[in-house]
């Protein structure tokens, strides 16, 4: 049974987890509008010499892109794992080893990620 005042705030039996569907939505759609213009440079690229490569890797049409997509990509990627090892692990210590591990992991390769677009954003100013 429910109290007047629980039916209102609409929790349900876990008392979150509202905000983290609504998040794996929107970097969902966020990530719908950003892979095709990556994708479609991505494959104009191919081919090209290196320096053409990098200077539109760091051309101010593309550097943002890339860095908006990298972190959007790995924020998704965190909350799709999250939700897999919390649904599927059942022990407490592994699950909080795992849940420790992606986020390391996914932030390790934002990181580094970024630091990459960066440094190539910089040379090529």
């Amino acid at each position: 049974m429910k109290t007047p005042m629980a039916r209102v705030r609409g929790l349900g039996a876990a008392k979150s987890g509202t905000g983290t569907f609504i998040a794996e939505r929107l970097t969902s759609l966020v990530l719908a509008l950003l892979t095709p213009y990556v994708l479609g440079f991505f494959l104009y690229l191919i081919g090209k010499p290196r320096d053409i490569v990098l200077a539109w890797v760091g051309s101010i049409y593309l550097a943002p892109i890339l860095a908006a997509f990298m972190i959007t990509s790995v924020v998704h990627m965190r909350m799709g794992m999250q939700a897999i090892v919390e649904d599927y692990v059942h022990s407490h210590g592994l699950k909080t080893t795992l849940l420790v591990a992606n986020w390391i992991c996914c932030w390790s390769i934002a990181l580094l990620s970024l630091f990459a677009i960066l440094k190539i954003f910089v040379t090529q100013a």
